[in-house]
């Protein structure tokens, strides 16, 4: 089996790590095998890959999609490191509100399997970072949103003090004023 799935502390997230195939040539690993992944509960079929290259302190997030274009993501990074993080917005949720961070880079080469229902949102830890991740839906611009990256009723411990975000970024309101279609045990408003 080329992967490890490890369950996170939430239900619904999984950090998964890949059997890395290493010699004096450099390394082969599978990021991503449908047969695999549903045999482990992920069974959503990626429809849009992302590419995104950011600067050491860039945070963005937090980001979702509301229903009927929600999305789930697989995220990787592909050079440097960063501090990724997945909020739990399910209405009705035991966790709602409650967040997980893992540290996801190119030496250590694990994803983390966000499903639709929760917020994402990272920070570069390295001098850049390219992070790449798949979406279980397309981008549809109209039903993009977000929660503030600072809300204080969530609480998230960022490991860096000097962040730069983007306006929009900067706009999004706290979780209990989000405009929020998730609602805990897969049905959605």
């Amino acid at each position: 089996m080329p992967f490890k799935f490890i369950e996170l502390e939430i239900p619904g997230l999984v950090l998964i790590e890949p059997v890395i195939f290493g010699d004096e040539r450099g390394f082969f690993l599978e990021f991503y095998k449908y047969s695999e992944f549903s045999q482990h509960g992920i069974k959503e079929i990626f429809v849009q890959d992302n590419h995104s290259r950011s600067s050491y302190g860039v945070l963005r997030g937090l980001h979702y999609q509301n229903p009927p274009s929600d999305q789930g993501k697989l995220v990787r990074v592909i050079n440097g490191e960063i501090y990724d993080v997945a909020v739990d917005i399910r209405k009705g949720s035991p966790t709602y509100g409650k967040w997980i961070s893992v540290k996801l880079s190119e030496g250590n080469k694990k994803m983390l399997y966000i499903p639709s229902g929760f917020a994402h949102g990272f920070c570069v830890l390295s001098v850049e970072a390219e992070v790449i991740y798949k979406c279980t839906q397309e981008y549809d611009p109209s039903l993009e949103t977000g929660i503030i990256w600072n809300d204080p009723e969530i609480s998230i411990q960022w490991p860096i003090k000097n962040l730069i975000i983007s306006d929009k970024d900067k706009r999004w309101p706290n979780l209990n004023n989000a405009v929020n279609y998730f609602v805990y045990g897969g049905d959605k408003k």
